[in-house]
């Protein structure tokens, strides 16, 4: 057993992984970063509740944080799915009726469900810094916010809102602010203190333009690198701007079955699919090939769309992030998967055929461990 970090690394034989299977896909990861190339990219597999690996490629070290992006939704999912299962949530609830003045504009027939599983009908509602760094303009502007379609008829990646009011959600039935439940309740017992969130720049690593072949280039100013601008960073947007290492991402997912802090049934009932279908909106945005979703996950089920593996379970489920991350747990197999990374084309995606490929390999790679 050898200690990265803060933690223990069991090795793959004393957590169940295959050695060799392990190596193949370490070494996958070794060539990405060496041939993208990319500054650097961190990756964790644990089972069993215990790290197979943790390891770092590249510029940066076992200590270093990432911003999660969208593989940081698993974590909000986790934060929703512990107040289900404690019965101080129920998906069914009107979000009108949580959140006062939210009931405007058509939306009083909004459910939490509809806001974990995209579905809600305001994918774009408006919510920049500098508003979203105060409660009231964060309250005034849900009850501004007006429907794009009916609740329940759409299903779009609600990218610049969803997050947000879930946070508002946590906040009404804890009296803790999202940041506050999550590491009081969850990360802190845990003992995954790299993750958080609305922290200083200056404590992760920077994202870093992959293609910038001249210094008068600029990023595109939103999508992923919107979370460049440390004061946004600092503002904590729940479901791009948690931070952490992947050891502790990793270790998360074996949480919710194995630490006894989430019950069976609410995890079972997060990761169940509730629709299977092709996400409106660019593909850029999560549009292009069907999804299945959770709530707030997206699952494999049969098609395994959503950037994540083909090679798990059909219950497989987690995240994938900009522009190379992903996240998983599959809980046939126990394992869990994260891979980190602070590369980014200027675009901030990366739909090209060769990063593409080089993702899809290092899931399938990822899933077939046991």
């Amino acid at each position: 057993m050898t200690e990265v970090g803060q933690h223990e690394v069991a090795g793959p034989a004393a957590a169940g992984v295959d050695p060799g299977r392990l190596g193949v896909l370490l070494g996958r990861i070794r060539q990405a970063v060496a041939e993208m190339p990319l500054p650097s990219m961190q990756v964790a597999v644990a089972r069993d509740g215990r790290l197979a690996a943790f390891e770092t490629f590249g510029d940066a070290t076992g200590r270093d944080r990432y911003v999660l992006q969208s593989v940081g939704r698993s974590i909000v999912a986790g934060v929703v799915w512990h107040l289900v299962g404690a019965g101080r949530l129920d998906v069914r609830e009107r979000v009108g009726e949580i959140v006062p003045g939210f009931g405007t504009n058509g939306k009083d027939a909004v459910t939490v469900e509809h806001v974990l599983t995209h579905t809600a009908g305001f994918p774009f509602a408006p919510l920049g810094y500098p508003k979203m760094v105060d409660r009231e303009q964060r309250l005034a502007a849900f009850a501004r916010w007006r429907l794009d379609s009916p609740p329940g008829t759409r299903f779009q990646f609600h990218l610049t809102s969803a997050a947000w009011l879930i946070g508002e959600i946590v906040h009404r039935r804890t009296g803790l602010t999202f940041a506050e439940y999550l590491r009081t309740e969850l990360t802190g017992p845990l003992g995954l203190s790299s993750l958080d969130l609305g922290v200083p720049a200056d404590t992760v690593l920077p994202m870093i333009a992959t293609d910038r072949t001249g210094d008068d280039q600029e990023p595109d100013p939103w999508g992923p690198w919107y979370l460049s601008d440390p004061r946004v960073l600092a503002a904590g947007e729940p479901s791009h701007a948690l931070v952490g290492t992947a050891a502790d991402v990793a270790l998360f997912f074996q949480a919710l079955v194995h630490s006894g802090r989430w019950t069976a049934d609410a995890v079972a009932q997060g990761s169940r699919i509730r629709l299977t279908e092709r996400p409106a909106g660019e593909e850029a945005y999560g549009g292009g090939t069907p999804v299945s979703m959770g709530l707030f996950v997206t699952v494999a089920g049969r098609d395994a769309g959503g950037g994540l593996p083909s090679t798990g379970s059909p219950a497989l489920f987690g995240n994938s992030g900009a522009a190379y991350q992903l996240g998983f747990l599959d809980p046939v197999s126990d394992v869990s998967f994260a891979l980190l990374c602070n590369g980014y084309p200027l675009a901030g995606y990366d739909l090209s055929v060769r990063g593409r490929a080089m993702l899809r390999t290092i899931a399938d790679l990822a899933a077939n461990l046991t």
